[in-house]
């Protein structure tokens, strides 16, 4: 059996200046923070009004739809469990 090499993708949150929290996926963090920065066009358009952006959380998951799916798990937990996420991350 041939190993096919796989992209890893990152579920990530940011905190924005107004100190929310951004939520999206990758399978390019580098790059995609860049985006979100305005160094390379692309980017959310929330986060584009709410620079600068700070990385607080990443995950590595196997597949787009694991980070589709934890994606969609970290956008319905409330605020507090999202900090507590970040908490729990910045402690490692």
């Amino acid at each position: 059996m041939i190993d096919i090499p796989t992209k890893i993708w990152t579920v990530y949150l940011l905190e924005c200046r107004d100190k929310t929290l951004y939520c999206g996926i990758t399978n390019d963090l580098e790059n995609r923070l860049k985006q979100h920065a305005g160094e390379l066009t692309g980017g959310a358009k929330y986060t584009r009004a709410r620079r600068p952006l700070k990385l607080v959380y990443q995950e590595k998951v196997r597949s787009r739809s694991d980070a589709l799916k934890r994606e969609l798990i970290i956008k319905k937990m409330s605020r507090e469990t999202k900090l507590s996420l970040v908490n729990s991350f910045q402690s490692l």
